[in-house]
């Protein structure tokens, strides 16, 4: 399942926690077209301190291997690739098989201020930690006035 690339910067440049409702719903609604978030996989997106954020997506069952991080003009992709290798459970005689892998692919369009720092995979959690970096040229710089006592 693939999900409609968005922009997370619309959403870093507005205070992301003033109104949590309007911001979810904006989110989801970016990324689904109106529709309800539902499907392969499920994420988190939080700021954890000025200019820091933190990425979670839910990835149960899911290797190191299987799982691809890459950044290509600007575009954040996360891809799952499962290998379709025998089940070696073919056997046996499911009642209920609710737990899903397979190959998924989640795109978001990253603003050239945005810097992945790290990525770690935990208890089926893929955690992707990120800064929103303004360059020196573009922030505000201080002049000094300086007094000329020889005038």
């Amino acid at each position: 399942m693939t999900y409609r690339p968005f922009s997370l910067i619309p959403m870093l440049s507005e205070n992301l926690l003033s109104d949590r409702f309007t911001q979810i719903d904006k989110l989801f609604s970016r990324i689904t077209g109106e529709k309800p978030l539902s499907g392969f996989p499920s994420y988190d997106l939080k700021k954890k301190s000025h200019g820091k954020f933190e990425l979670t997506l839910s990835v149960p069952g899911y290797k190191k291997d299987e799982l691809e991080i890459s950044v290509l003009n600007k575009k954040l992709s996360i891809n799952g690739k499962v290998e379709h290798k025998k089940d070696l459970n073919e056997g046996q005689k499911w009642l209920h098989r609710g737990i899903e892998k397979g190959n998924f692919s989640v795109s978001f369009d990253l603003d050239r201020k945005v810097q992945i720092e790290t990525a770690s995979l935990a208890d089926g959690l893929l955690t992707l930690h990120f800064y929103y970096e303004t360059p020196k040229e573009e922030k505000a710089k201080k002049i000094t006035i300086v007094t000329d006592s020889s005038v």
